[in-house]
C-alpha cells in the first residue's frame, strides 16, 4: 500500500510538473493545480489520523484534481464564450459605424442634388 501511495504521489507531481513546461496554464490547468494541491494536503492530514498520511495524500490528490479540473472546465467554457461574444460585439460595432458613414455620404449626396 505505501508503495501504491508513492506511485500515486510520483504521478500526481509528474503530472503538476507537465503543466508547468512554460505555456501559459488555462484555467481548467490552473484549478487543476489547485485542486490538486489542496486535494493531497487535505488527503495527507486526514490520512495521517488514521495512520496513511501518504495514501490519504494521493487519494486526496486524485480527487481534489479531478474536482478542480470540473470547476476549472466550467469557468473556461464561460471565459471562452464570453471572449466570442466580444468578439461579435466588436464586429457589429464596427459594422454599425460602416453603415453610419454610409447613411452620412448618402445624406451628404441627397443634399448636393
Amino acid at each position: 500500500m505505501a508503495r501504491l501511495s508513492k506511485i500515486g504521489l510520483t504521478l500526481m507531481l509528474l503530472i503538476g510538473l507537465s503543466a508547468c513546461e512554460g505555456q501559459h496554464l488555462t484555467t481548467a490547468g490552473k484549478s487543476t493545480a489547485v485542486g490538486s494541491v489542496l486535494g493531497a494536503g487535505s488527503g495527507a492530514i486526514i490520512g495521517a489520523a488514521v495512520g496513511h498520511p501518504l495514501a490519504g495524500a494521493a487519494i486526496g490528490g486524485g480527487i481534489g484534481a479531478a474536482g478542480g479540473y470540473a470547476v476549472g472546465s466550467g469557468l473556461q467554457h464561460n471565459e471562452e464564450a464570453q471572449a466570442r461574444n466580444q468578439a461579435q460585439l466588436a464586429q457589429q460595432g464596427r459594422q454599425i459605424e460602416s453603415q453610419r458613414r454610409q447613411i452620412q455620404a448618402l445624406k451628404q449626396q441627397q443634399e448636393m442634388e
